[in-house]
């Protein structure tokens, strides 16, 4: 296994109790002021809980559900499609990365060095934008001695199965705990790979725009520092709690959803050199030196918001103990009232994924085992 070091500041473990689950579900508010109820059995009505900045545009009909995808999954925590169609899922514990064609999910192997705890393991995965020549995946796992980015590339064996070769790891040094990893990593429209850290209860790490920890960071896609990022090192943005999701809307600004305490989970609206906030504030209290959240959910029973996609001027949010799909209304830089779909329908919802045909997945986070709800394209 090759190695590319970029070490981040040494620092004692603190264990903090795991985050529980968390639910999500919201579209549109004029339609939820409407009574909007849908066409059939599986399309929810939705309920408003939290506050945005804005009113947001006019919804469409609600999300639907198309069918479930019974695959035997434990504890799935990310999902991407390749060009072909196959849906690759990793697991958070096994450590195992799983393919899924047609209904079928099968297990291409075990990603070596990952060492799960708590909420630790093998975690977020992108697909390299030159993939169809590089054939590079990249997770995002926790290690023995850190959190950390390898790539791995893909090939096809002669019965068409899939397989991955030994990793190339090219970030290391994020801080680790047994909660508030981080873990979500994504491409970004620039070509460059953003990364969500969590602040491995170091208290001290999220305002350190030298430290990794409770950051979103840009590498390019070999793992250095990408250009022009405001530090001069690998931090995009700091005073991150526990960022899970990042996507970016259609005028290419990056939203991240991201882990309050017992109170005020956040969807931000991410700007290069700003600082949200944590440990110093939570949510939007206008504190000069501050960026605002753009969503604020009073309480964390609501909401842990996850995975995060953006189709059109919409946001829509897995919860994992808010168990529900939310969808939030974006207008350009602000966010109208967020509103909430499958409330307690399907558990915990871990990772929302926009699929090649323009609807989504949303994968399960219960444990028992979990599963894929397959969703129909946004109306």
């Amino acid at each position: 296994m090759r190695k590319r070091p970029v070490s981040g500041p040494p620092g004692a473990h603190v264990p903090d109790p795991a985050r529980a689950p968390f639910r999500a579900v919201a579209l549109c508010l004029a339609l939820m002021l409407a009574g909007c109820t849908g066409d059939g059995s599986n399309a929810p009505t939705g309920s408003v809980t939290g506050t945005g900045t804005g009113t947001g545009p006019e919804r469409a009909a609600p999300p639907h559900v198309v069918k479930r995808l019974d695959l035997q999954l434990h504890i799935p925590w990310a999902a991407v499609f390749l060009p072909d169609g196959t849906a690759i899922i990793s697991e958070r514990d096994t450590a195992l990365l799983k393919a899924v064609r047609d209904g079928q999910a099968t297990t291409l192997g075990q990603v070596p060095g990952v060492a799960p705890d708590g909420e630790g393991g093998l975690l977020g995965l992108a697909l390299s934008p030159g993939f169809p020549a590089d054939k590079y995946l990249y997770v995002y796992f926790t290690s023995a001695q850190d959190n950390r980015i390898a790539r791995l590339e893909l090939t096809e064996k002669p019965d068409g199965s899939l397989a991955f070769g030994d990793p190339e790891v090219v970030f290391t040094g994020i801080p680790k705990a047994s909660t508030h990893n981080g873990g979500r990593i994504r491409f970004g429209p620039d070509g460059f790979l953003y990364v969500g850290t969590g602040d491995s209860q170091r208290r001290e790490q999220p305002q350190d725009p030298n430290a990794l920890g409770g950051k979103i960071l840009r590498l390019t896609p070999e793992g250095d520092p990408a250009p022009g990022n405001p530090f001069g090192n690998a931090v995009y943005s700091l005073g991150h709690r526990n960022v899970q999701g990042l996507a970016w809307d259609s005028a290419g600004r990056l939203w991240a959803s991201e882990f309050g305490p017992d109170v005020n989970d956040e969807l931000n609206l991410i700007q290069p050199g700003a600082n949200y906030g944590w440990p110093a504030v939570t949510g939007a209290p206008h504190r000069e030196g501050y960026r605002d959240a753009k969503v604020v959910w009073p309480s964390t029973a609501d909401s842990s918001p996850s995975g995060l996609e953006i189709v059109g001027s919409t946001a829509f949010l897995g919860a994992l103990r808010g168990e529900r799909l939310w969808t939030v209304p974006l207008s350009g830089e602000e966010a109208g009232a967020p509103v909430a779909y499958f409330t307690r329908e399907y558990g915990r919802i871990r990772d929302v994924v926009r699929t090649p045909d323009g609807g989504f997945w949303l994968l399960s986070n219960n444990e028992n085992p979990d599963f894929v709800l397959v969703l129909g394209a946004p109306e």
